[in-house]
């Protein structure tokens, strides 16, 4: 899989010293969807404007689809769509001439069998006549990711698209994101819902004072990085864990111990384990296993950074 977007060597400061981005190197694949994960401040808004040419780059470049971001600015951004962090729109406007207005803005011609589909995709036909400030939040939102399709990019960017959304809208959004990649849509996703990415993306790039940490394919991620723990239930709570068990870094909750191993060591050590526990007396209720999530793998990453 080939890349429509690259950057190389892109460093963005401010004045009295500040850089926001340090050195970003980064491919992404033509159709995937890439979820970008960083704390606060970490640059992940400062990336995406930075390709979108909404923020001018102290040094480096950026390709999209071939085009150079400063050399040819608008090939480049007539493939861009972008779904910003702040809900700004006309809130006099109606929903359906809001799109059509951002679909002209690209110089696009009239489409109106375009805007009504990309209208019922995102369950927003019903309210095409309705003004903006009729709208809930996550509707708001709905109109947002419309006006970045209504110009037909092969690229979206989707700068915390489910901030302030509920579960049941957040979901729901996750679908018409599936629905866009299968239509070739390649998206770029930064979100503080880790869940969102481990749910929908191809890839995981993580980001940490304005140096990406990492892109890699999700479940290799997981696989590399991920932990599993065993928590074994005992009949009866222990005040302390036996010496004999110390080689093992048990850590006790009540009547819980939880053992953690890695999956992709030759030897997890259970069997060992659970002979030694029998060997000091402690009686078992039950065990089960849990697998690391992509939070778990996240939160680790940018502690290592910090």
């Amino acid at each position: 899989m080939s890349a429509i977007v690259t950057v190389t060597d892109l460093r963005k400061s401010y004045a009295g010293g500040f850089e926001a981005l340090s050195g970003v190197n980064l491919d992404i694949l033509d159709g995937e969807i890439l979820a970008l994960l960083g704390p606060n401040g970490a640059g992940k808004t400062t990336l995406i404007s930075t390709i979108c040419g909404i923020t001018v780059p102290t040094s480096g470049s950026i390709t999209v689809g071939g085009h150079d971001t400063q050399t040819a600015y608008r090939k480049a951004r007539d493939l861009i769509g972008l779904v910003p962090q702040e809900i700004n729109l006309e809130p006099f406007e109606t929903v359906i001439n809001t799109v059509r207005f951002s679909r002209g803005v690209f110089g696009k011609p009239r489409n109106d069998a375009l805007i009504e589909q990309i209208l019922k995709d995102l369950s927003l036909w019903d309210k095409k006549d309705n003004k903006i400030m009729m709208l809930s939040g996550g509707m708001k939102r709905r109109v947002l990711i419309a006006k970045a399709l209504s110009h037909e990019p092969r690229v979206l960017f989707l700068d915390e698209p489910t901030a302030g959304v509920d579960v049941e809208l957040r979901k729901d959004m996750w679908e018409v994101v599936a629905r866009l990649k299968e239509n070739g849509v390649t998206i770029i996703l930064t979100t503080h819902y880790i869940e969102e990415a481990e749910a929908i993306a191809d890839r995981i790039g993580v980001i940490s004072k304005g140096q990406i940490l990492l892109v890699e394919d999700k479940a290799a991620l997981m696989a590399r990085m991920g932990q599993k723990q065993l928590k074994i239930n005992l009949t009866a709570p222990v005040s302390a864990i036996p010496d004999s068990l110390a080689a093992y870094n048990l850590a006790a909750e009540g009547a819980t111990l939880t053992y953690t191993y890695d999956t992709k060591g030759e030897r997890t050590g259970i069997t060992a384990l659970l002979n030694d526990l029998q060997k000091a007396g402690l009686q078992m209720a039950d065990i089960e296993t849990q697998q690391s999530s992509l939070e778990d793998i996240f939160v680790g990453l940018v502690k290592e950074d910090a």
